[in-house]
């Protein structure tokens, strides 16, 4: 089975536009997730790896760091998108799409995330989870979270609290109740790491697919698989996510890349 990694990475990000190209360390973060990435291909958990971006430049840092650019359209709604742009040209087997907002992913997460699809040949894709970092995170509306069943399937992906218990009038958003209930009944909520694995095909016919109305609403591009019927591996790493999702991110990622070192 022959495993590609693609980072997508575009300027124009309404959040945080020019975010791939932020300094990290005095490093841009777009080349902090491909040497990361490169660390998994030495140790073989995957074969390539490139970035697809439509800016230059973009592809001006990366090439100069040494990593193959793809360029893509302007018009991706996602970055899966872009990915099945990039893998419509290529044969590979598997792609792995990785977050160009993820500068401390690991190779042990990489291959967490394609052992399931190395297992069962029928699944179509899978991403992973882990811990929430602190205990505010469950109500950060910037991280994703994720609920699975028994067999780490997939049962929903949310920004919101993802709250278990709402008792008869209630304050479903009023966190000293949300957390009295947790404290009481706790439902298990995961923070998602953004890294995703596709079989080919069905990620060329997942891009053919329109976005789905909970996609939409909660701009998380895996919601776009289960609202269209389909199993999504979700697997525990250990690897903390770490997303840089706005400017106040940035000290927080700086100090655990200082730590990493």
């Amino acid at each position: 089975m022959r495993i590609t990694a693609i980072i997508p990475a575009r300027y124009g990000s309404t959040r945080y536009p020019g975010k791939p190209l932020v300094l990290l360390l005095g490093k841009p973060m777009i080349v902090h997730v491909a040497e990361r990435v490169e660390r998994a291909r030495r140790a073989g958990v995957i074969d390539a790896l490139r970035v697809a971006t439509d800016d230059e430049r973009i592809a001006a840092v990366v090439r100069e760091a040494g990593f193959e650019v793809s360029m893509t359209s302007p018009d991706h709604p996602t970055g899966t998108d872009r990915l099945a742009e990039v893998a419509t040209a290529m044969d590979d087997d598997v792609f792995c799409n990785v977050q160009g907002d993820e500068p401390l992913i690991e190779p042990a997460t990489l291959e967490a995330l394609v052992a399931p699809l190395r297992d069962d040949p029928e699944l179509p894709m899978g991403t992973v989870k882990g811990a929430l970092g602190r205990p505010e995170d469950r109500f950060d509306p910037n991280r994703a979270k994720v609920v699975v069943d028994e067999h780490e399937r997939a049962l929903t992906f949310s920004r919101l609290p993802l709250i278990d218990d709402v008792p008869q009038g209630a304050d479903y958003f009023n966190r000293a109740e949300v957390e009295r209930r947790h404290a009481r009944q706790p439902l298990e909520v995961w923070a998602h790491a953004g890294v995703y694995a596709y079989r080919r095909d069905f990620l060329l016919a997942y891009a053919s697919l329109p976005q789905t109305p909970f996609e939409r609403v909660e701009r998380l591009e895996q919601l776009r698989a289960l609202e269209n019927g389909h199993a999504i591996s979700v697997p525990t790493v250990h690897h903390e996510p770490l997303q840089v999702d706005t400017p106040d991110d940035v000290a927080r990622v700086e100090a655990a890349l200082e730590r990493a070192r």
